[in-house]
């Protein structure tokens, strides 16, 4: 066979792979993403997108990530370049990254823009509903070519999703402060993932109209909404401290009635798929 021919058989078996070895997909905010092929090389730069991540299958990907990245247990061995407000470029850069998962709703947006600049692909992992994660989970395993085991994962937590979404579909029409911080107060706004989890439970974001994530309150809007219950969604040891602070107002709904509910389980706010667990066990302290 001659030269030509041969170089045309060659190119007709590499061609075909080169196709298919193409990463085209979408990410959690809708944008585009094309990679040559699916990424090896990940950082996170946020706790809940590493959770995400080796959930999917991609743990052995991510060669990077901030702070706090300790859910599961084997994140805790993945080199640290910084927390979710401030990266250290220059470290990101060295260990050549494909791609870098980002968390939208946080982190420091100049920092982001900076990382833009230098040509890395970004891609947005974030959810606001629980009943997204699993899908969410199916694009990481697409960005990191490791779908199989992203599909299992995903399927598992759309069932346990579905029979909670089942269980309290009738709702308890009850309102309830989310407090996640004492001084000075904060809660979750509407468009939060832990608002969609008090709505799975059977109950209302008493500020669930406000359109920041995590806004700040005073005592005075709280007693004027007079909530049914107040979670204190608290770290761990701190929720009495805080419920013990609305004793002082009587007339709160949730005082009168004794609902004043301490949840020290941090998988509520790190925004991946243990948010399932910690649902479960906050519907069950909301309908013992």
């Amino acid at each position: 066979m001659n030269r030509p021919a041969c170089l045309l058989i060659v190119l007709a078996i590499v061609a075909p792979m080169a196709a298919i070895a193409a990463v085209q997909l979408t990410d959690d905010s809708g944008a585009q993403l094309t990679l040559a092929a699916p990424a090896a090389r990940i950082v996170s730069l946020a706790p809940g997108a590493t959770e995400m991540l080796f959930a999917a299958g991609a743990g052995d990907h991510v060669i990077a990530t901030v702070e706090y990245s300790d859910v599961p247990p084997a994140a805790k061995r993945v080199p640290r370049i910084g927390d979710v407000v401030s990266v250290d470029i220059e470290r990101l850069v060295a260990v050549h990254p494909e791609v870098v998962v980002i968390w939208p709703g946080g982190g420091n947006a100049a920092e982001i823009e900076k990382i833009a600049r230098l040509g890395i692909p970004l891609y947005r992992q974030e959810v606001s509903h629980v009943a997204d994660l699993p899908e969410s989970i199916r694009r990481l395993g697409r960005l990191a070519g490791t779908s199989p085991v992203a599909e299992r994962k995903a399927q598992e937590l759309a069932g346990r999703i579905a029979t909670l979404s089942q269980r309290h579909a009738a709702g308890l029409h009850l309102t309830v402060l989310l407090q996640v911080w004492n001084r000075p107060l904060y809660t979750v706004g509407g468009h939060q993932l832990m608002t969609d989890a008090l709505r799975l439970c059977g109950v209302q974001n008493v500020f669930g109209d406000l359109s920041e994530p995590g806004p700040a309150v005073d005592v005075e809007a709280v007693l004027a909404r007079n909530p049914d219950i107040i979670i204190a969604a608290a770290p761990r040891g701190e929720a009495a401290g805080w419920l013990a602070d609305w004793k002082r107002f009587p007339n709160l709904r949730a005082v009168r009635s004794g609902r004043l509910i301490p949840f020290e389980d941090e998988r509520l706010s790190r925004l991946g798929p243990s948010v399932v667990e910690a649902t479960e066990a906050l519907c069950r302290l909301i309908n013992p």
